[in-house]
């Protein structure tokens, strides 16, 4: 078996670490603390081929795989978790499931347009009362003369506050069956649509909204694929980005850690490096092992996504290892830095509460363990 990169993605890697530190990082203090996100970025994005990464070259993206996908995240995300969540949202979640089953011209009104950076999508599903259930939604598109009618509300959604088009799962039928659950994509602003930005204590400025639907109408063209039941979308969807995600929470740990190193060696303490002291050289190899061992799961689960065989128990085995393991090695960094760890000119503070987030992002750790359960009974 071959572990390495090949010179085509390691070329990615530079091309992406080059974006970030001329494009994102020095903008990370002034965003985040404004809590609003640069939208000048995303055709910055598709200039250097980000936002059409995981796409073929026939249908306008990069043509590159998962694993070179998720090299992206991780570098991205190890500068700045806020950017690589808002553009994960709009690349991959927002308009996946239009790549998989729209249409030729569906395609064309909205895929191809954010590959280009001049459409910003969401995904919205989580609504208020149905948790991690997404089979319980209640949002409701009825049929009517040329079009549909959509009512409901979705919580949490990122990229809501400023997208130009949510991809909304609705209820077309009443039973709870997954061919009852449609997408619409919806063009917005919308009369019906109302969106209200969130205040959140981490990723700050990767804008997130409640969006409240109120009879708002789509037309025909709106229904993805042109019919009904598109739950299956959603889950592969989801698997996907399971993935996904776990390599931003690589990217979150691994800086994390290398700012706890550079920190060990350099802070003296009695007149040593603080890192010859046993006990901070032992939390910083426990944090070297975390890292390790999801950079190990990631790039192996996106081989897996490039095979065509990672479902959905090995990808929640992922992301809940890698988003618990990122919690873990954000605060070890935080206590290896000591009082310095509180302080904002270091990114440790910010990265452990951007970290938080995928406990419950993407799917909680309590939802993870249900699927992965769920493969133990038969």
């Amino acid at each position: 078996m071959d572990f390495s990169f090949s010179a085509a993605q390691e070329q990615v890697r530079e091309t992406v670490i080059r974006f970030a530190q001329k494009e994102i990082a020095p903008r990370v203090r002034e965003i985040e603390e404004a809590e609003k996100f640069p939208v000048d970025l995303f055709p910055k994005f598709a200039e250097v081929g980000l936002m059409g990464i995981r796409y073929p070259e026939t249908d306008g993206g990069a043509g590159m795989d998962k694993v070179t996908d998720c090299i992206v995240r991780e570098e991205m995300s190890r500068v700045c978790q806020s950017i690589s969540a808002a553009w994960s949202a709009a690349t991959h979640i927002g308009i996946w499931p239009i790549w998989r089953g729209g249409t030729a011209d569906q395609k064309a009104r909205w895929f191809a347009p954010a590959l280009e950076g001049k459409m910003i999508a969401a995904f919205a599903l989580s609504e208020p009362d149905g948790g991690s259930d997404t089979r319980a939604l209640k949002t409701k598109a009825v049929k009517v003369d040329g079009g549909w009618r959509l009512s409901g509300s979705k919580l949490y959604i990122t990229n809501a506050p400023f997208a130009n088009m949510l991809l909304v799962a609705a209820r077309t039928k009443p039973e709870m069956t997954s061919d009852a659950i449609s997408l619409f994509m919806v063009d917005v602003p919308n009369p019906g649509v109302e969106i209200t930005k969130l205040d959140k204590e981490g990723i700050k400025a990767s804008e997130t909204g409640l969006v409240h639907i109120a009879d708002a109408f789509v037309p025909d063209m709106a229904l993805l694929g042109g019919r009904e039941g598109s739950y299956h979308l959603v889950m592969e969807a989801l698997a996907e980005n399971r993935i996904g995600v776990s390599a931003n929470c690589l990217g979150m740990a691994r800086n994390a850690y290398e700012v706890a190193l550079d920190y060990a060696r350099t802070r003296l303490v009695r007149g040593k490096p603080i890192i010859e002291y046993q006990a901070v050289a032992h939390r910083l190899a426990d944090m070297a092992t975390d890292v390790e061992t999801m950079r190990w799961m990631v790039y192996h689960g996106a081989w897996r996504v490039d095979q065509g065989t990672c479902d959905m128990a090995l990808a929640s085995k992922i992301k809940l290892h890698c988003s618990e393991t990122a919690v873990r090695v954000s605060e070890n960094a935080i206590r290896v830095l000591g009082g310095a760890g509180l302080m904002r000119e270091y990114p440790v503070g910010r990265i452990h509460r951007d970290a938080l987030v995928y406990l419950m992002g993407e799917g909680t750790s309590e939802i993870q363990r249900n699927i992965i359960a769920r493969t133990m009974k038969s």
